[in-house]
């Protein structure tokens, strides 16, 4: 029983990150309603965490990447798009500079 209540808290678990005091209480909760022992009621509070940890960091990275592919679509520059042309305005001011010279 306890391993189907663990799934379901870890399949519902989101994006939530549990704080010490909200886990504190999810222990407490725990060992009253599923008579189990505070080590187990620890154990199963660090999966939950460690599964909110991988969720926000999932969640992050496809917002990332969203954003990505947003700016391409309405055309905004990157960071090595910018590097590029910063390099190509460098190479033409130098070689303006030199025929001014001549």
């Amino acid at each position: 029983m306890l391993e189907l209540f663990e799934k379901t808290l870890l399949a519902g678990i989101g994006t939530l990150s549990l704080t010490q005091k909200k886990a504190e209480e999810l222990i407490d909760e725990l060992k009253s309603r599923m008579n189990i022992s505070e080590e187990e009621g620890k154990k199963l509070v660090s999966k939950l965490r460690e599964a909110a940890s991988q969720n926000q960091e999932k969640l992050e990275s496809a917002a990332c990447e969203e954003i990505k592919k947003a700016c391409e679509r309405v055309g905004v520059a990157s960071a090595s798009d910018l590097e590029d042309l910063q390099k190509r305005v460098a190479l033409l001011e130098a070689k303006i500079i030199k025929l001014q010279g001549h």
